[in-house]
This record gives structure tokens, sequence and C-alpha cells, in this order.
């Protein structure tokens, strides 16, 4: 597909999602941006607008909550243009052993549930509801954000390594499933990247964000985009997170659940 469209971008407002929204823009791509917070929203919406000359359209949904897909789909419905590239980008993690995590405080679990249904639920949902029109008009592109978390079990951050495994098992299935429709899926696969993610993990001072192989937004969103562009099911940014995780093919899982909690510990 070389034509421009509509691209629905999810966590839209800063980090990666920000940075893809804005891959698409300077290819002329118009954006519908997702996310909690209207006034980010707004801020790269219109400076996309302004610097690309596309048009913009901004939904603030809480993807925690079961019924925003549905919501975002009347939404889209409301604006009324097909969506051509649905990014499902956003997702945030929990740092800590499992039993501890939020520990004492009565909300500890529907926080998790709350990571699952974002990270997962909705994920799966919005592409439901989005794909069978690309599939109907034969065009589009799906880009499901996972991460190098879903190459092995991850002790301390256990929920969020999980939860990216199905994302990227449920990424490649839908790939081969989509092969002759005209629509490709992609698993994009960051390592540690610079954002406010790991400020919210709780995990800025672990090893895994201290090295040397932590990426910008920007440059996974631009090596994201081109792989989407490509038609390749997969991505992992960075040649040192490539290298990580192949090699977990290769050793036994303990052993990598082990690697995979020492680079959670703080440095």
């Amino acid at each position: 597909m070389t034509d421009r469209g509509t691209a629905l971008v999810t966590g839209a407002s800063g980090g990666i999602g920000a940075e893809l929204a804005e891959c698409f823009a300077r290819d002329g791509w118009d954006v519908i941006l997702v996310a909690r917070s209207r006034e980010g929203l707004e801020r790269v919406g219109e400076s996309l607008s302004a610097r690309y000359g596309v048009r913009h359209h901004v939904v603030p949904a809480d993807l925690a909550n079961p019924a925003a897909p549905p919501a975002l789909l009347n939404a889209v419905r409301q604006i009324g243009v097909p969506v051509d590239a649905l990014v499902n980008n956003a997702g945030f993690g929990l740092a800590g052993t499992f039993v501890d995590v939020g520990e004492g405080e009565p909300t500890a679990l529907p926080r998790e549930l709350e990571m699952l249904q974002v990270n997962i639920v909705a994920l799966t949902h919005l592409t439901k509801l989005f794909l069978p029109g690309m599939v109907e008009r034969r065009r589009g592109y799906v880009m499901n954000v996972a991460s190098t978390a879903a190459f092995q079990p991850g002790p301390l951050m256990a929920v969020y390594y999980a939860s990216k495994a199905y994302v990227l098992s449920f990424s490649e299935a839908l790939s081969v499933e989509m092969e002759g429709t005209g629509v490709s899926v992609t698993a994009l696969c960051p390592g540690a990247t610079r954002t406010e993610f790991q400020v919210a993990a709780g995990m800025e001072n672990s090893r895994l964000f201290r090295g040397a192989q932590v990426m910008t937004a920007g440059d996974v969103a631009r090596a994201g985009y081109a792989a989407m562009r490509a038609g390749k099911p997969l991505v992992i940014t960075g040649a040192v997170n490539r290298v990580m995780a192949f090699g977990t093919r290769f050793i036994p899982r303990r052993l990598a659940a082990r690697v995979a909690r020492l680079a959670q510990q703080d440095a």
C-alpha cells in the first residue's frame, strides 16, 4: 500500500506514541490521537498539523475502562473517516515482586488488572473493531507495540512481561492470517527506551535503563514505522536488543528469567 490515509494511534500524548504519530504525519497521513490527556493530545496534534499540514483529531479515552474501545469506534464513526492504520501503542508496567506490588493498597490487584486491560484486552478489542474494515477495503496496517520483554519471563515485572508475550504471539498469528488480504500486521518490540514509562513503572534506576542500549523514542518509532510500511511482521529495535531477544531461544527459560531479574534490579 503506497497511498496515505488516516492512522489511529493510542498512547499518543508522548513517548513512542507521539513519535509514531509524527512518522505518519511526516509521510502525509492524517492522524487520530488517543490517550487519557486531552491537553497532551491537543499539543501533539496541533504541532503535527502546523508542521506537516495534516488533519488531526483527538479522542481522549482511558483504555483501562472496558467501555473505551466501542466508545472510540463510535467517536471515529462520528469523525467520518476510515482507519487505514491502527497503532496499538498504549500500555504501562508495574515493577516489583508480584506479591509486593501495591502491598497494603486496597487497589493493588485492580491496578494490575488495569494493566492487563490496557496491554492485552483493549489492544485485542480495538484490533477486532477496526481490522474487519481494513480487510473489506483490502488495505491497511496494524502495528501492535510489544517489547523485548515478550521473549522471556520477567521476574520483578511478571505481569508486564507476560502481557507483552501475548501481544507478540497475537500479532504474529494475525500476520499469517492476513496474508493475501492487503492488510499487514507488525509487532514492534523495543527494548529499554527513554520515555516516561520507566518512571511510571518505578524502574528508572534499574540496570536495564542504565545500560548503553537505551534508545530514544524517536529512533524506536522510525524503525517501527519503516518496518510496518514494508509489511514486516516483526521488528526488534537496536542491534543489542535483537541479539538478546533471539539469544533467549538458545538458553533454558529459567536461566533467561534469572538474567531478566538481574536486569530489572537497581544498578
